[in-house]
């Protein structure tokens, strides 16, 4: 039987598009409807650029015979496999249709309309009227199937970087496996963060001599979690992390930075690891690119919603695209790899109630728990739903994570309205949240100078965000702090003073305020940086509960049979507050763990 697979390859997405329905125009000519296929557009080429999710996106489009011929991209800084995709299927879509009310991307939405903005001022200006262009044909990106069941060994629910590593590991081991996604993209909040992920004894770690060891790694997970974790979980992820960093290093090919080991916030020592390009993405690419060539069946903008459990074992999934239900059946498990609900404000408020509306998120906006609720259906155990953990440096406009700022990893130091330090800059995640919460105007203000920025490079390496940010004046580069305070009104004398002390700290190695964990460095020579920030929830530690096996936990006790779960969408393993670069570390190990079970 024929199998139409929604399936995406590394940067080039090839699809099927159709027509949902034919729709007929206001205007009429003869008697006859006007269709869209028959506007006459005048030929040329027009250039017209809108606002994205990262910046400006612009295009050229070439129309030829009266109808749209080709799109290209003259400019875009959206993410290869968020934005980037959704750019690529709805001109895809308007090529093949000549219509431009094409359905937005899943998941991508900003660009989407992005997209869409651009071309209808392209349809105006190449002569259609307005009511021509509310009268084309609605076109779905992405087709929806024909076939309304589909049996697999075994089905993983997300394509993040925890869906996406139980794939392979579950096909390695001769599964036939097919991943959904709800999204028109693979990726998940892997795709947006940074690709850190925290190990003990790598090479690296040897090479500079810093010493680590499982236990270690144990202890400051513990502390950083308040003694809330499974141990039996923890030392599964410790005792298994070097094995993780190692495939992605050797067998999915993640070249990490060799001139850096981190050391992140709540750590005892420098032991994360960041991708060379310091982005998810570099984890992600070859992940799916190993995918393609073992042969995984993908199925995009397709929601699970439903587990099917019979005779006390989980043998499938109910699903949804668009408008299409679809049955699949998995003879040997299902893998929820479906996130967290860090995006979800109602679920957020349901356990924890202080982390409602005053929270932007960094999180997907399909990060809404839809794992959790239909393995609670299905009747899975839940644990530690309450811990809702913050990132600290986020862009106070829009929410999402700032890597510019990750300068406070290499000595950037945190001030207030009033100009003065408030907590250890290199603390938990948790603990700089609620303390830069507590200040004016509930932000903080991110300082450094030459001698950190020369280290990390952060402007530098992450050039884009730093020009969005200067675009909204969240950051300013200055020739004097003075001149960099007076930018944000930051109180310039006591701001002095307090820079002018640090300044002693890193001099003698000792911060005697805030015993600042990590660099210390001087803050003296120019230019100099400040960058506005402030907190945003990032990850919600918790979630379904699993055993060493990744099986889910039943609420009755024992387990669920044929029911798996990985990375976000389980709880238990953090604590109360997670440690960073423990996500990815979490994810690939029990992404791993998970997918061998699964498939035997």
């Amino acid at each position: 039987m024929k199998q139409i697979i929604i399936y995406l390859k590394t940067f080039a997405f090839i699809c099927i598009l159709y027509l949902l329905f034919s729709a007929c125009s206001d205007e009429v000519k003869n008697g006859k409807p006007i269709s869209a296929k028959k506007i006459n557009l005048q030929d040329g080429v027009y250039i017209f650029s809108s606002g994205g999710n990262n910046g400006i996106v612009e295009l050229q489009t070439t129309v030829k015979n009266g109808a749209i011929f080709s799109i290209d991209v003259l400019q875009s800084s959206e993410k290869e496999g968020i934005g980037g995709k959704a750019i690529f299927l709805i001109s895809k879509a308007a090529i093949d249709s000549n219509s431009i009310n094409i359905d937005g991307i899943s998941g991508a939405t900003i660009t989407s309309s992005c997209v869409k903005r651009i071309l209808k001022e392209t349809l105006l200006a190449a002569g259609a009227s307005k009511k021509q262009i509310q009268s084309m044909p609605l076109v779905l990106p992405v087709p929806e199937p024909d076939i309304t069941t589909y049996s697999y060994d075994v089905i993983v629910i997300g394509a993040g970087g925890a869906g996406l590593t139980a794939a392979l590991t579950a096909r390695e081991k001769g599964a036939r496996v097919a991943v959904l996604e709800k999204n028109g993209f693979a990726g998940g909040n892997t795709q947006i963060s940074g690709g850190a992920l925290s190990v003990p004894g790598t090479d690296l770690q040897m090479q500079k001599g810093i010493r680590d060891s499982p236990e270690q790694f144990i202890q400051d997970i513990v502390a950083g979690g308040d003694n809330k974790n499974d141990i039996t979980l923890i030392e599964i992820l410790t005792k298994n992390a070097l094995g993780s960093y190692e495939w992605l290093r050797d067998n999915i090919g993640v070249a990490f930075q060799q001139n850096h080991v981190r050391q992140f916030g709540g750590h005892s020592v420098p032991r994360t690891y960041i991708p060379e390009e310091n982005s998810g993405d570099a984890i992600i690419r070859p992940l799916l690119k190993k995918c393609e060539d073992l042969n995984i069946d993908f199925f995009y903008n397709t929601k699970a919603v439903k587990l099917i459990r019979n005779y006390e074992a989980v043998n499938g999934i109910i699903a949804k695209n668009n408008k299409t239900t679809i049955t699949f059946y998995a003879s040997r498990g299902v893998i929820l790899a479906t996130g967290g609900f860090g995006a979800n404000l109602a679920m957020r408020e349901q356990y924890n109630p202080n982390f409602g509306k005053k929270y932007k998120t960094t999180c997907l906006l399909s990060s809404s728990g839809d794992g959790i609720t239909m393995a609670q259906e299905a009747g899975a155990k839940i644990i530690d739903m309450e811990y809702i953990q913050v990132y600290p440096a986020c862009n106070p406009l829009n929410g999402t994570i700032s890597y510019v700022a990750n300068a406070r990893f290499d000595g950037a130091v945190l001030v207030n309205k009033e100009g003065k330090r408030f907590t250890d800059e290199g603390g938990r995640r948790d603990v700089i949240s609620q303390a830069i919460l507590a200040q004016t105007d509930g932000c903080a203000y991110l300082v450094w100078g030459n001698e950190i920025e020369s280290i990390g490079k952060m402007t530098e390496l992450h050039a884009i965000e730093y020009k969005n940010l200067e675009k909204n004046k969240l950051i300013i580069k200055a020739d004097s702090l003075k001149e960099a305070a007076a930018f944000f009104g930051i109180d310039e004398k006591a701001f002095s003073a307090e820079i002018e002390k640090f300044n002693t700290f890193a001099a003698n190695k000792k911060d005697t305020d805030f015993n600042k964990t990590g660099a210390l460095r001087k803050i003296e020579t120019g230019p100099f940086f400040i960058q506005k920030v402030s907190p945003a929830t990032h990850h919600t530690m918790g979630g379904l509960a699993i055993n060493e096996k990744a099986q889910v936990k039943s609420a009755d006790g024992g387990f669920i049979k044929g029911l798996y779960a990985a990375g976000e969408v389980t709880g238990g393993i953090h604590g109360t507050n997670r440690l960073g670069g423990n996500a990815i570390t979490d994810i690939i190990t029990f992404g791993r763990i998970a997918g061998q079970n699964a498939a035997e």
